[in-house]
């Protein structure tokens, strides 16, 4: 009885219907004016194509140097992933399992950055980084991202951490097995549904970001996608063909991303939640 179908499930699913197309809406107009003439897009930026532009694609590609801008943000993205499953998996687990008073404070001031507004630190942060020569550098974008990524990275893996059993890393000790040994051969092993979630939401987040990027990569030939994209927004002129077509060859590639792993998301987040 409580699994039947009722109307309020039939409304449920109309407005689910409805609400996701409203999100799709940004998609449309970024795909089908990306196959228009730079004149169909003024005129009716709502109607589909009359005749599909490909050579839109082809000068963006060229114009943006795209494999060069592509390498970077791959760079960047996976560099600074890697970077924050190792520390902050490590942070979380000592956090977690040093039962003193510190290890919440620390704990709650990871948290607690979570909050603080980009904006806010920015011109400190500029500065900062030029004195220790972090500007004009990717592995200074790097160290960056790790920064401001430890505060969430941190709390959702010390969530899942809680629920694995010490009496694990209890049976490895007696076996032998060092502090480091624990950590990488008993428990991240069984930190993957979380770092997988974890992986996701941060290269959604690293490979989009244009404000970092822009305030810290000046020259030119360590542009990401974003940065490149703006190329085409000048003073008097806005390529708007050319714009679009670049945004969708640099949504692609984290589309695939996100529709192959999406799945890890809710399984990661629910079980460290059951744990």
């Amino acid at each position: 009885m409580g699994n039947r179908y009722t109307g309020k499930t039939f409304i449920g699913e109309i407005f689910a219907v409805l609400l996701g197309l409203v999100f799709l809406v940004p998609f449309y107009y970024i795909l089908s004016n990306s196959l228009k003439p730079f004149a169909d897009i003024l005129s009716n930026t709502s109607a589909l194509p009359k005749v599909m532009q490909f050579q839109n694609y082809v000068s963006a590609f060229e114009k943006l140097d795209y494999l060069k801008v592509f390498s970077n943000s791959l760079i960047i993205t996976v560099a600074s992933n890697v970077v924050l499953v190792i520390f902050c998996s490590m942070a979380a687990y000592m956090l977690v399992r040093t039962k003193k008073k510190i290890s919440n404070i620390i704990f709650m001031t990871f948290v607690a950055a979570m909050i603080i507004p980009f904006q806010s630190i920015m011109i400190p942060l500029i500065k900062t980084a030029g004195n220790l020569g972090l500007l004009n550098s990717i592995w200074g974008l790097v160290i960056m991202y790790l920064g401001f990524g430890s505060g969430m990275t941190i709390f959702l893996y010390h969530g899942f951490i809680k629920g694995i059993p010490l009496e694990l890393e209890e049976a490895a000790i007696i076996d032998g097995c060092s502090r480091f040994g624990v950590f990488f051969r008993i428990v991240f092993p069984l930190l993957k549904p979380i770092t997988v979630t974890i992986v996701i939401l941060n290269s959604l987040w690293i490979w989009n970001d244009f404000l970092l990027p822009s305030l810290t990569l000046q020259n030119p030939e360590f542009r990401t996608i974003p940065l490149a994209t703006f190329f085409f927004f000048g003073q008097y002129t806005k390529q708007w063909d050319l714009a679009l077509a670049a945004l969708v060859m640099g949504i692609v590639p984290l589309l695939i991303f996100f529709f192959a792993m999406q799945k890890h998301i809710i399984k990661g987040i629910t079980s460290g939640s059951i744990k």
